[in-house]
Formats: structure tokens, C-alpha cells, sequence
């Protein structure tokens, strides 16, 4: 943790806005607390966490003070994204403590182990190297192994779908060993000689609403299922808006503005998006040509 710091003070004092996210909360707590009666998974986590946080959150508070840096932390859990409000009080509250020289430091439930992050070109031979960029649209499924950390839950297919993701709107993702010495300046300063998996961006910018939603499916209340028609317009170049002409199905119930997931024909999700109806309008709109979009292209996100 202290090389950590050490890094992180160096990019901060060359000019580099730092956000820390910091996981190990729960592998710390484990450490400083026994439990006097067996616990079950979800309460020996909470224990675990909450312990841990306050001793992490005081591990850096001591060691980033020893380089004049000061810091706060900034917990969340997954409903602080649910709408867009909370995301962008959450972001507000993060913008301020950059500008006021203040390093966010975020704590999250899930803990994740950097060494599993990597990936190499194939999980059974002993001599594969690490691949070194994943460009768009690349099958990683045959180098991807589905065994997590001890203290993990997110699989190894969950954390690439999200780092996929990241870069799909034109944020470079890059995963590398932490316990390599000097690893963050290396690859800041020396991004071509450092070994690490980078993921490539898209080109093509993407409005911070599209952010939002994009990373929301988990907030969905509902499915909306379009005909072969409108499936194949989604997945061309143009932009298009979910017409009520193209819906066949809607599943569950929505308000106006919720989260909803889009499936194509054959039951596939291909995207998610905010409603611009509530499901009872979108049911009397469905097939019907001359109405308004359900779903705007403003507020869709195409996987």
C-alpha cells in the first residue's frame, strides 16, 4: 500500500487527477476481527467490510498526509447510480474534492483482485504472454479462465464485458500487475515498454448521458422486444430511436424515464435505455405507426 501511495503522490504532483478506488476493505476486516459464532456469506462481508474500511481509510489518510496530500472517501453502493441524479450528485461531489486538491478515495463492497484481471493468451499453456491491446469486437472467450479470488464475487466475463464497455465510449482501460514496482508512473511515462492488457477506445464520442445509461442495465424495470426489422436498423450506422412500429412485446412494468433493456427478435438483449413512456402508453403504442419513440436515440445505448 505504501509503494501505492508513493506512485499515486508522484502522478498527483505532476498534475495527474487521481480517483482511487479502493477494494480489499472486506480481506482487510477478516484480519482484525473473529467472529465468537459462525456467520453466514452476506453477514460475515458486512462485518468484514465495514471493519476494514475504517482501517483502510485510515492506512491512506496516514500515508498520503506524509506527502501533503489530503484525501477523503467516498462510499457508494449500486443504487447510487440508479438514477441520474444520484450519479451526477455522486460525480458533483467528486468534482469538488479534485478541485480542491483533495484525492477521491472510493469504497465499494466488492473486492478485486488485480492479478486475476489479467489476461493471457491462453489459460493451459504455461508459455502464453500477456495480450497487450483488445481492440473492439475481439473474442476473448477462449482466454478468459472463470475462477474469481477468494474474496471476489464478479467473474472474469463480467469484469471484461465492463471493461469492453469503458472503452466502447472512448475511455482507455488498461489492467496490469500491481505488484509490479512503479507500475502506474511506468505506465503513464513509458506506456509502450510497460507490459499490461489495454483495452482500445472507440473513436467515437459519447455524451455522459449514454454513460450513464450504458452501465444501468442493472436498474431495468422492464424489456422492450423489437421485430427483425428494427434489429437490423439498431445495428447499422444510423441513428435510431425505438419506434412503437418496430416493438412486438413489452415485459413488465415501467414509469417514464426508467431504465429498460431492448431485446432483439430472437430474445437477445442488444441494448438498454430510458423510457419515454410508462409500459401501459408503450402497450397501446406497440405496432402502431406515427407515434412518438419510446425510447429516444438520445437516451439508447447499443451494446
Amino acid at each position: 500500500m505504501s509503494a501505492l501511495v508513493d506512485q499515486i503522490a508522484e502522478l498527483n504532483k505532476s498534475g495527474v487527477e487521481i480517483i482511487l478506488i479502493s477494494s480489499g476493505a472486506v480481506a482487510s476486516g477478516r484480519s482484525e476481527i473473529h467472529p465468537q459464532k459462525k456467520l453466514d456469506s452476506v453477514d460475515q462481508r458486512q462485518l468484514f467490510s465495514a471493519v476494514g474500511q475504517a482501517k483502510l481509510i485510515n492506512r491512506y489518510y496516514e500515508l498520503f498526509r506524509e506527502h501533503g496530500i489530503a484525501v477523503g472517501q467516498v462510499l457508494t453502493t449500486k443504487e447510487n447510480f440508479s438514477t441520474r441524479r444520484h450519479y451526477l450528485n455522486q460525480k458533483n461531489c467528486m468534482t469538488v474534492m479534485l478541485e480542491n486538491g483533495v484525492i477521491p478515495i472510493v469504497n465499494e463492497n466488492d473486492t478485486i483482485s488485480v492479478s486475476e484481471l489479467m489476461f493471457n493468451g491462453s489459460p493451459s499453456d504455461p508459455a502464453s504472454a500477456v495480450i497487450r491491446e483488445i481492440e473492439h469486437g475481439k473474442d476473448l472467450s477462449n482466454y478468459i479462465q472463470a475462477t474469481k479470488s477468494s474474496f471476489g464475487r464478479g467473474g472474469m466475463l463480467t469484469k471484461t464485458n465492463i471493461a469492453r464497455k469503458v472503452a466502447d465510449e472512448g475511455i482507455t482501460v488498461i489492467i496490469a500487475n500491481g505488484k509490479r514496482d512503479n507500475i502506474l508512473v511506468d505506465l503513464l511515462q513509458q506506456p509502450d515498454d510497460t507490459v499490461c492488457t489495454r483495452f482500445i477506445p472507440s473513436t467515437e464520442a459519447v455524451s455522459s448521458v449514454k454513460k450513464w445509461i450504458a452501465h444501468s442495465e442493472g436498474f431495468a424495470k422492464g424489456e422492450i422486444h423489437i421485430n427483425e426489422c428494427a434489429t437490423d436498423i439498431l445495428s447499422s450506422e444510423k441513428a435510431a430511436s425505438i419506434l412503437p412500429v418496430g416493438i412486438t412485446h413489452i415485459e413488465g412494468e415501467f414509469e417514464k424515464d426508467d431504465i429498460v433493456r431492448i431485446m432483439d427478435f430472437q430474445g437477445n438483449q442488444v441494448g438498454v435505455g430510458k423510457a419515454n413512456c410508462d409500459s401501459a402508453q408503450a402497450r397501446e403504442a406497440m405496432g402502431k405507426h406515427g407515434k412518438k419513440p419510446v425510447v429516444h436515440y438520445d437516451y439508447l445505448y447499443i451494446e
